[in-house]
């Protein structure tokens, strides 16, 4: 089975085992094709500032590069720094946001009907009991 996405470290720490392949495909489907970086916070700033024009750091940012195509760049550095702030472990905040890049490249903007499926998804990966 083709998995249609590239996951690469550019940073040097350790990153927790993920279910990205299933997340993408429930959420963008098997066909499309999904490039997850992991980046550092200068990066991640360098990023932010030329592309939303945000002179800060940001934890995920979401590219959609066609119907068919888009990237993911988080910044486990901030994410770590931002797990009490939310509540929740690296692990969780990580898979969180990995869900929330997904429904942005899906075409879903910040709005009550993105929480809810945000709210699904999280559940069905990473609530379970």
């Amino acid at each position: 089975m083709e998995e249609n996405i590239s996951i690469v470290n550019l940073t040097k720490g350790k990153l927790p085992s993920l279910p990205f392949v299933l997340i993408k495909n429930d959420i963008l489907g098997k066909k499309y094709s999904l490039s997850i970086a992991f980046i550092s916070k200068n990066k991640s700033k360098e990023l932010n500032n030329k592309y939303r024009g945000k002179n800060k750091p940001t934890n995920i940012l979401s590219f959609p590069l066609s119907k068919k195509e888009g990237e993911i760049l988080l910044c486990p550095e901030l994410i770590k720094t931002e797990t009490k702030k939310f509540g929740r472990t690296f692990r969780g905040l990580l898979g969180f946001l990995v869900i929330h890049g997904c429904l942005h490249l899906k075409g879903f903007e910040h709005s009550s009907t993105m929480e809810r499926r945000e709210l699904k998804y999280d559940q069905k990966y990473f609530c379970r009991h």
